[in-house]
């Protein structure tokens, strides 16, 4: 390798690689976490380094002259070469001790988290922990998390998983929305309920219509992409929305809608990295997150754990 020929400096060509995959400025720095002026400095500080221009202004926006995009291509296999970097380095630490990345979904994070999370705080206190909660799956090969708590199994050969339990979920209503609908025995009798749902509601729906069901967009009056405005909207009585068995059963203002019908089952799967799962501190709270999730243990806000 001719050493004298690499003459730019990794965070500028970061910063620029930035800008280029996320589209502005703005967007670069908050994936980052740096300020939009220091975005701008480290891509000027590599136009210089390089002696090319690589971006120009359109209108009030930047885009990406053709030797910026002869460029990125060569800079993307730089990113994926420090991110093995970075892995291969966590995988090596021994340390208890540093930040862990734990993602899940709404309901997971709110409802199945807390007590887990203060029984690792207890037995660790070296460890800090960030909860990523989203319903959506995060990638853990470009380390958008270190530890996933998912409802599917991971194909992805570089991911460790552990099936922990199958989960379970029902249809909870209040008294008032249950007793509205003549107290129904079947699926077959929400035809005209109004059910609770999400912006992108196909999958709920062809999963009801499934249980027999019949349900039409206009069943969902009211939808929301957050699983957790979605439950305080069933608990205030504005429909029926599913949940999971051991957070609908603790509220106290909501029933099942269908007590005797079965319930939905899903599995539950912990999930790492291949390369961190060698780090004793990842490894250490994946093990905890195993035993901890195994059983049920869930404590709604405000109940007393039991």
């Amino acid at each position: 390798m001719d050493w004298r020929s690499v003459t730019f400096d990794w965070t500028c060509a970061r910063a620029f690689l930035a800008l280029a995959e996320e589209g502005s400025l703005s967007a670069a720095a908050r994936v980052l976490g740096l300020t939009q002026p220091t975005i701008g400095r480290q891509v000027a500080a590599l136009e210089a380094q390089l002696g090319l221009a690589l971006v120009e202004r359109a209108g009030r926006g930047l885009v990406l002259t053709p030797g910026g995009a002869d460029l990125v291509d060569h800079l993307r296999a730089m990113g994926a070469a420090a991110e093995r970097v970075a892995l291969a380095a966590a995988g090596r630490s021994q340390v208890i001790e540093g930040l862990i990345r734990i993602t899940a979904s709404e309901v997971y994070s709110a409802f199945l988290l807390p007590p887990v999370i203060a029984t690792l705080r207890a037995a660790h206190p070296g460890i800090a922990v960030e909860v990523v909660a989203t319903n959506h799956p995060t990638d853990l090969l470009r380390r958008e998390a270190d530890i996933a708590i998912r409802n599917f199994a991971s194909t992805q050969p570089e991911v460790i998983a552990r099936h922990l339990r199958d989960d379970a979920a029902r249809p909870y209503a209040t008294p008032a929305v249950i007793a509205a609908l003549g107290r129904p025995r079947s699926m077959a009798d929400l035809a005209g309920a109004t059910f609770l749902g999400f912006a992108d509601n196909d999958m709920l729906m062809d999963g009801l219509r499934a249980m027999g069901a019949p349900v039409t967009r206009q069943n969902f009056p009211v939808v929301t992409d957050s699983h957790l405005v979605q439950w305080e909207f069933v608990k205030r009585g504005a429909g029926i929305g599913l949940i999971t068995e051991a957070v609908g059963d603790a509220e106290p203002l909501v029933r099942r809608v269908l007590p005797d019908a079965p319930p939905i089952t899903f599995p539950m799967w912990l999930a790492t990295h291949r390369d961190l799962h060698t780090s004793r501190r990842v490894r250490t709270v994946f093990d905890l997150l195993a035993a901890e999730l195994a059983p049920r243990r869930v404590t709604p806000p405000g109940a007393s754990p039991a």
